[in-house]
């Protein structure tokens, strides 16, 4: 499975440890910048070239993680893209709610609050959840699709 990592400077250090995290567990890491540190770099940047990564993978169900100071900038930013269900995740459990109710397909992240360590176990959660698909669920994601 492709990941598409991205991240503005406040989140480069981050996004390097899951990027190794990721690639020691066998995935194929897609790494959308930025990669140098460049304070004037802006997060609707990156937002944009993981989800337009995304948007043209020929993956069946790619999945994008998103990283800055507070991780909401890159929520928003990526989910005014249609298709696109980026879920801001500050623990394991919302992970988990995010892929088992809402089959986001993308991890929004804070670095100024979320440890490598806490980093590694929200995103293990996420990639090993599945959506569960029950009935009123794919009927909020219809609901999603239809809005403009």
């Amino acid at each position: 499975m492709k990941i598409f990592l991205g991240t503005d400077h406040n989140g480069l250090e981050l996004k390097q440890t899951l990027k190794d995290f990721l690639e020691r567990l066998g995935y194929d890491v897609v790494d959308e910048g930025n990669t140098k540190l460049n304070p004037e770099d802006d997060f609707p940047v990156f937002a944009g070239r993981v989800v337009s990564a995304m948007l043209a993978s020929d993956e069946a169900d790619p999945k994008g993680i998103l990283i800055c100071g507070s991780g909401q900038g890159m929520c928003m930013a990526a989910n005014r893209f249609k298709g696109i269900r980026a879920a801001l995740c500050w623990n394991t459990k919302e992970a988990h709610a995010a892929r088992n109710d809402d089959n986001s397909n993308i991890l929004c992240l804070s670095s100024r609050s979320t440890s490598n360590a806490k980093a590694e176990a929200i995103v293990s959660v996420w990639l090993s959840t599945a959506f569960a698909g029950a009935s009123r669920f794919n009927r909020r994601l219809k609901e999603l699709d239809q809005l403009t």
